[in-house]
């Protein structure tokens, strides 16, 4: 018994530590992360769109080179009074292309042909019921804003190429959606006629055409390229267990998935990658903007950083292969461009249609092949019946019901230790002075009555890992976010808002967040210790009381974890008080639950 309760202490110091990091260093990061999204909410309500000017500091640098491909200083056109209009106010009124799709809406930038106003209408800033639209790609001036735009660069042919001033005309469509789409040129001084031909689908990845027809004098040389620029270094909730930052995966003789740091970017410099399939772009918890070359020929990624003026600038971007055109000739090069929420639908059907791995766009983590299977079925719950909380109560029958056998053979084992327990403690007292002896003739006794002593802690073993998983679930999936239970539980990835300590709302003042003991962590404090309470007290006196602290410990550790997490854990208690319950009572063992809480008579 004492090697059994030896081990299940360590089990349980080595959760708490996980958990009390979770309750002393995340929940902190993460208050901090929302303050600063709402500040930045709020910043960007404040600067309309049409107050925003140019930020020189925070313009997009110009294409992305290799070698045998030199970047080519580009100068702004001798452009018409419409461009010349747009260059003298800045980006503020320069003229816009709609994007309406039932996902997205937002606009494209005619000048530099830059996505930089995306919002996504089915998503709120905040859980609150009328709280303004999530932004993602923001317009050029606007603190933390991020864009993407294609092009051409050239392999030393002398050719004025467009800049991120340059306005391109509108030639085919008006309003970029799913049914409609639009094809925006530009033609040099030199006479080459470059095109964009922009399609997007009813979720959030749009494709982009990009056409040369060489119509100059002059053979060229024109490599196609994508970017995405960055300014400001996000707030990120600095996890072990998320990634929010560049990311890209190259296939095919490249690295695989590659997930690199803001801040390593600054201090050491551009990183390149060659593959021949695969992507690359930033991903935050929730949304991601991700540049998705031809999956059939190879290209060059690059993540940089540069420190320009206040805010730091982070890039990701593709170089293509170049192709010469003679007189006359022309080409085309498509690629695509996700930005939006990564919900795990669209993501995995971008995957299918042959975007290569593009399901790591969503951090599933070392123990995917439980967190996967762990969304799979709650999304499956929750498509019937409409409530992601009453999905968890129905997973975790689901998990009891598939480790019933196991969780009956530990209980059945901890019930007959029980019935072993006068004689134990008779071994104890004889040997009371030969712990040698004494662990010698325990054993004896395992193996008579075919006995594992640590059979009793499989129980908890098994909840672990299946907790972690719905954790990470929470945590990183956005199907989760701003999801409702019922009454006060109005977002199952945030904590439970109520609190013990102003009785749950009836005093009329807030609490501090370390302070938020709410009903379900309660719940959960108390299913645990009762549970605790059905089996004998262990001997050691130390032991027990340490038993007697962890209910009350874990209640104030988990208070801070996602309320369904918390709901998962109290349900999962319940079910097992009553499945221990049935099995001591079928095995004729006495349940010391009211003898323990001094309500019942002491057996001898």
């Amino acid at each position: 018994m004492k090697d059994q309760n030896n081990f299940l202490i360590a089990v349980l110091l080595s959760l708490g530590i996980l958990l009390g990091w979770q309750f002393f260093v995340t929940e902190p990061r993460l208050a901090a992360e929302r303050a600063a999204r709402q500040a930045q909410l709020a910043e960007a309500t404040n600067n309309a769109p049409e107050t925003l000017g140019l930020n020189p500091q925070t313009s997009p640098s110009a294409a992305p080179s290799i070698e045998g491909a030199p970047r080519v200083e580009t100068q702004p056109l001798a452009a018409s009074p419409q461009a010349v209009q747009a260059l003298a106010s800045g980006f503020t009124t320069a003229p816009r292309l709609a994007i309406e799709t039932p996902n997205l809406v937002g606009s494209i930038a005619l000048m530099g042909a830059r996505f930089d106003d995306l919002i996504l209408p089915a998503y709120g800033a905040t859980a609150a019921e009328n709280a303004p639209r999530q932004r993602l790609l923001q317009r050029q001036g606007a603190t933390g804003h991020w864009q993407a735009h294609h092009g051409f660069v050239s392999g030393g042919s002398n050719i004025t190429l467009p800049d991120e001033k340059t306005l391109w005309q509108i030639v085919e469509g008006q309003t970029l959606t799913p049914n409609s789409p639009v094809v925006l040129a530009h033609t040099t001084p030199e006479g080459v006629r470059l095109t964009q031909r922009i399609s997007v689908d009813d979720s959030y990845m749009f494709t982009i055409t990009q056409g040369a027809e060489n119509k100059s004098g002059a053979p060229v040389t024109l490599y196609p390229f994508g970017q995405i620029t960055r300014s400001g270094r996000p707030e990120t909730t600095d996890l072990f267990i998320l990634h929010e930052g560049p990311i890209g995966f190259f296939g095919s003789e490249g690295e695989g998935l590659v997930e690199a740091d803001y801040d390593d970017l600054l201090e050491d410099g551009p990183v390149k990658h060659a593959a021949e399939e695969g992507w690359l772009g930033f991903t935050d918890k929730y949304w991601a903007a991700a540049l998705v070359p031809p999956q059939d020929g190879k290209f060059t990624g690059r993540f940089m950083a540069t420190a320009e003026g206040q805010l730091p600038v982070y890039r990701a971007d593709f170089l293509l292969a170049g192709q010469s055109l003679a007189p006359g000739q022309s080409m085309q090069a498509t690629s695509q461009f996700f930005a939006g929420a990564k919900t795990v639908d669209a993501i995995d059907g971008y995957g299918d249609a042959g975007v290569t791995r593009f399901d790591l766009l969503i951090d599933w983590g070392w123990f995917y092949f439980l967190t996967k299977p762990m969304f799979t079925a709650l999304h499956f719950l929750y498509a019937l019946i409409g409530n992601y909380g009453i999905a968890i109560l129905l997973v975790t029958v689901l998990i009891k019901i598939a480790f019933f056998p196991l969780a009956s053979r530990s209980y059945e084992t901890m019930a007959k230790m029980k019935k072993l327990q006068p004689r134990m403690v008779e071994i104890r007292e004889q040997f009371k002075e030969d712990k040698q002896a004494q662990q010698q003739e325990l054993m004896k006794i395992y193996r008579e009555e075919k006995l594992n002593p640590l059979a009793g802690c499989l129980p908890i073993l098994v909840q672990i890992p299946v907790f972690f998983a719905l954790y990470k679930v929470l945590f990183v999936t956005i199907d989760m976010r701003h999801q409702p239970f019922f009454g006060w539980i109005q977002d199952l990835s945030a904590p439970d808002p109520t609190s013990l300590f102003n009785l749950f709302g009836l005093l009329p003042f807030d609490v501090p967040g370390f302070l938020l003991i709410g009903v379900w962590p309660l719940i959960m404090g108390i299913t645990m210790f009762v549970q605790m309470q059905m089996n004998p007290p262990p001997p050691d006196p130390i032991q027990a009381r340490m038993f007697q602290i962890l209910p009350i410990f874990f209640t104030f550790i988990l208070a801070g974890f996602p309320a369904g997490l918390v709901i998962y854990w109290a349900w999962n208690n319940f079910l097992s008080l009553l499945q221990q319950g049935y099995i001591m009572r079928r095995n004729g063992v006495e349940i010391e639950l009211f003898n323990n809480l001094g309500l019942g008579k002491k057996s001898k």
